[in-house]
C-alpha cells in the first residue's frame, strides 16, 4: 500500500446511495471511499448490490438517495460518457472492444488523432504501442484485436480506459477468464498503477486473488454495505463471514433438517477424471453414486457452476473425461448429456430456464421433445396427461396447465422446471440454486421431493449458496474455492462454522 494513502483524503466518496426497482430495494445508504495509491476490492454474494453500485458510480443508474465527491467536489454522472470525462473508467468482464479492429484503433476509438482532415495512423500506432508498453505489453498494434488472447484484450481495455481518464480504474470481474498466468500479468500492471497513485476499484469473487491484491475491502450484502476494512487486519474466515452473514451458532447441522434421507448408495454412476476449461475450471475429479445427494459448496465464482456446466455438456471442456454408463469422454452439447441421462436445473431461471411466455405444459415437455428430437413430435394428450400429472404429484399451484409460466410464483416456475426434466427419466439430476428467490415452503417442498428421489435411486448434484441448506440436505459436501476443489466431506463432518473455514481455505 502506498502508505501516503492512510492519510489521505478520498479520491472519490459515496455516501447514503439507495436505488429501488419495482418491488427491489437494490441499495440502502450505501458508503464506498476510494482513496489514491490503493487497489480498493468490492466484495458481496450474488445479489448483494455490487453491480448496482458500480452503475450509479459510472452514470448507467441515477441514485434515489445520496451523494458522490470527487476530489472534494459533488459531482453526478449522467452516462458512461459523463463519467469517463469526470474521470471515471470501467473495464467490464466482458471486454467491450471491438475485435475486428485494430489494437491501435480500438484504444483510440472515437477520438482518432488527425492530421489534415485524415486519421494520423502514423501517431496513433506510435502512442498506442506508447500506452501498452507502460502496462508491459509489446504487440503489433496494426493487428486486429481478435488476433490476441484475453489477457492482451483486457490490458488493450485497461490502456483505453487510462488514456480518457487516469484518476479511478473501476475492474469489474477482470479475472473471471484468465488463466494464473495471465492474472499475474494483470495485477503487475495494477500494482504499477497503484504505485502511481491510481484509485483502483476491483470486483471480484476469488479470496486468493482478493489478498494478493487488495489494499482496503467493502463488503456489500443485501443492498447495504456491511463494513469496510484494511485487507491486513481481516482474516478469509470473517471476509467469508460477513459476505455471507452467517451467525455465530453451534447448532448441530443435522438438527431441524427437511429432506433429509438415509442413502442407500449404489455403484459410482458418474466418474469425472481431469474434467476443466481454461479460465473457468481447474481440471476437477468427482465422484457420484446412485442414490447420493452431493452437495457442491462455495462462494459465487469458485467453480460450482462451471463444473455444473461442464458435466452437462452446455460449455464444452478442453480437458479430462466423463464415463457414465456407456459413454466416455466429455459431451459436445446438452443433447447428448441428456441421451446419457443427465438432467440440468440452471441457477438462471428466467434466461436458460422458463420460457415465460409460453404455457406450463409447453415449459414441462421441452426437454423431452428435445430428447427425440423435432421430426417426432409428442402427441398433444400425451404432454396433457404428463404436465396435468405432474402439476398433481409436485403440488403446483396453477389455474390449469395452458397458464403462462410468466404468471407463477417463482416456487412453482421452478417446480415446472423440475418436472421438465423429470418426464425425461433421468439417472442424474443437477440442481443449480434449486431454491433461489423461493418462500421457505416451496424450498421445504421442492427439496422433500428431490430428497425422495434420492431414495429411489437417482444421483443428485445441489449446487445451493444457502450452507445450512446444503449440510442439511448432502450426503457428501465437495468444498469449491477459487475454481478447484477444495476437500471432500461426509455428511455431519462440517458444521456451520467449519464449514465457513474450509470455504475461506483455514483449516478446519
Amino acid at each position: 500500500m502506498n502508505q501516503a494513502s492512510q492519510a489521505a483524503a478520498p479520491v472519490l466518496e459515496l455516501r447514503g446511495i439507495s436505488k429501488q426497482f419495482p418491488g427491489v430495494k437494490a441499495l440502502s445508504d450505501v458508503a464506498l471511499r476510494l482513496f489514491p495509491g490503493e487497489v480498493h476490492t468490492l466484495m458481496g454474494q450474488n445479489g448483494a448490490g455490487k453491480s448496482t453500485l458500480i452503475k450509479v458510480l459510472t452514470g448507467v443508474y441515477t441514485p434515489d438517495a445520496g451523494s458522490i465527491t470527487m476530489e472534494g467536489q459533488q459531482i453526478r454522472p449522467a452516462s458512461t460518457q459523463d463519467a469517463q470525462r469526470l474521470g471515471i473508467s470501467t473495464v467490464y468482464q466482458e471486454v467491450n472492444l471491438c475485435p475486428n479492429l485494430s489494437v491501435a484503433e480500438n484504444i483510440f476509438i472515437g477520438r482518432y488523432p488527425r492530421k489534415f482532415g485524415m486519421v494520423d495512423w502514423k501517431t496513433m500506432r506510435s502512442e498506442a504501442a506508447r500506452l501498452l508498453a507502460q502496462l508491459e505489453v509489446r504487440i503489433d498494434v496494426a493487428a486486429p484485436l481478435s488476433a490476441y488472447p484475453l489477457a492482451i484484450q483486457q490490458m488493450v481495455a485497461i490502456s483505453r480506459a487510462l488514456n480518457i481518464s487516469a484518476r479511478v480504474l473501476i475492474l469489474d470481474e477482470p479475472t473471471s477468464s484468465l488463466d494464473e498466468a495471465e492474472v499475474q500479468l494483470l495485477f503487475r500492471v495494477l500494482s504499477k498503477l497503484r504505485a502511481q497513485g491510481m484509485a483502483i476499484l476491483f470486483v471480484t469473487h476469488f479470496l486468493d486473488q482478493t489478498y494478493a491484491i487488495s489494499d482496503r475491502i467493502t463488503v456489500m450484502r443485501n443492498g447495504e454495505r456491511e463494513g469496510e476494512y484494511l485487507a491486513a487486519d481481516l482474516s478469509r474466515l470473517a471476509l467469508v463471514n460477513k459476505m455471507i452473514g452467517a451467525p455465530d451458532s453451534s447448532e448441530d447441522p443435522a438438527a431441524a433438517m427437511w429432506g433429509v434421507h438415509e442413502a442407500a448408495l449404489g455403484a459410482p454412476l458418474l466418474q469425472a477424471r481431469g474434467l476443466g476449461r481454461k479460465g473457468a475450471l481447474n481440471p476437477l475429479d468427482l465422484d457420484i453414486r446412485a442414490g447420493e445427494m452431493l452437495g457442491l459448496c462455495g462462494l459465487l465464482g469458485s467453480g460450482r457452476t462451471e463444473a455444473a456446466r461442464l458435466l452437462f455438456g452446455a460449455d464444452k471442456a478442453d480437458s479430462g473425461s466423463i464415463a457414465i454408463g456407456e459413454h466416455q469422454g466429455t459431451f459436445s452439447s446438452p443433447r447428448e448429456a441428456i441421451e446419457a441421462g443427465i438432467a440440468f436445473c440452471s441457477e438462471d431461471r428466467k434466461h436458460e430456464g422458463a420460457i415465460l411466455d409460453l404455457s406450463v405444459r409447453e415449459n414441462l415437455i421441452l426437454a423431452m421433445q428435445a430428447r427425440m428430437g423435432l421430426m417426432r413430435a409428442i402427441p398433444f394428450k400425451q404432454q396433457q396427461t404428463m404436465a396435468e400429472n405432474y402439476v398433481k404429484w409436485l403440488g403446483i399451484k396453477t389455474a390449469d396447465i395452458e397458464t403462462p409460466i410468466g404468471s407463477l410464483s417463482g416456487g412453482n416456475q421452478q417446480k415446472v422446471l423440475l418436472a421438465r426434466w423429470l418426464v425425461t427419466d433421468p439417472k442424474m439430476l443437477i440442481l443449480d440454486e434449486p431454491t433461489r428467490g423461493i418462500d421457505v415452503r416451496a424450498k421445504q417442498e421442492i427439496m422433500d421431493y428431490v430428497s425422495g428421489l434420492c431414495r429411489k435411486g437417482m444421483a443428485i448434484l445441489f449446487i445451493s449458496s444457502e450452507l445450512p441448506e446444503v449440510l442439511r440436505c448432502s450426503d457428501r459436501l465437495m468444498i469449491m474455492r477459487d475454481r478447484k476443489a477444495g476437500g471432500q466431506y461426509q455428511r455431519g463432518e462440517l458444521n456451520d462454522t467449519t464449514v465457513l473455514q474450509v470455504i475461506a481455505g483455514e483449516a478446519a
